[in-house]
């Protein structure tokens, strides 16, 4: 199904609701192209971690994020996350980079860089990002918002199963870690998760990835049968 005008797509929610492979799947469906906000923060994180750079240190970070180039390109199985040249695409996905991905995006002025650069990316349309504020702070003009949700005991268990096989100590460990991010998502100073007012609001706890596909493709035929 491919979408004209070139709409912008904004689908936020917590960690574990699936946005990553629906966005990306979604984008597919339309001729879009995926930007993943969240492997931006995740890339300048690795760089971080790397330089040995504290995560509480905002003026540090906001420096690495000015002197850092954050590339996606994107390719038949996804984005290809590119840090200052180098793939990265793996390798932000790891444990250690997640959890320093949520301290790196709290900061207000590391998020004013990374918005801007979304913005820019963003700023021709035909695009579907996903993230934790795109509807509300990136692109709160979007012609299509989502919210997407699941029940945190589901989310918990996709995390577990993305990861491969895991002991029951491990399983409670990736849990408290998405309490942990939702606390912090959910309470940070800038650009909080929360649901921008028009969004629609979808509920992915019991539908597969091709149903909450479906159900995006309906409300972006809605939108353009409103506006048209």
């Amino acid at each position: 199904m491919m979408i004209s005008p070139k709409l912008v797509i904004a689908i936020d929610g917590p960690a574990g609701s699936g946005k990553s492979t629906i966005a990306a799947r979604l984008a597919k469906k339309l001729g879009y192209i995926n930007l993943e906000s969240g492997a931006m923060y995740r890339a300048l994180a690795l760089k971080a971690v790397e330089q040995d750079i504290a995560l509480d240190d905002g003026d540090a970070l906001r420096q690495l994020a000015l002197d850092t180039l954050i590339t996606l390109e994107p390719s038949p199985d996804g984005n290809r996350v590119l840090l200052d040249g180098r793939d990265v695409s793996q390798r932000i996905r790891d444990v250690d980079v997640t959890a320093a991905a949520s301290h790196v995006s709290a900061h207000p002025e590391v998020r004013e860089i990374l918005v801007q650069r979304q913005r820019e990316l963003g700023k021709g349309g035909g695009v579907v990002m996903e993230g934790r504020d795109i509807g509300t702070a990136v692109f709160p003009n979007a012609e299509v918002k989502i919210f997407l949700d699941a029940d945190a005991n589901v989310r918990a268990e996709r995390r577990v199963l993305q990861r491969g096989p895991r002991t029951p100590e491990e399983t409670e460990l990736v849990a408290a870690e998405l309490a942990a991010r939702d606390q912090r998502d959910r309470t940070r100073s800038a650009s909080p998760l929360v649901a921008a007012p028009d969004a629609v609001h979808i509920d992915s706890t019991e539908k597969s990835i091709d149903e909450v596909v479906a159900e995006l493709e309906g409300v972006v035929r809605e939108r353009l049968m409103a506006s048209g």
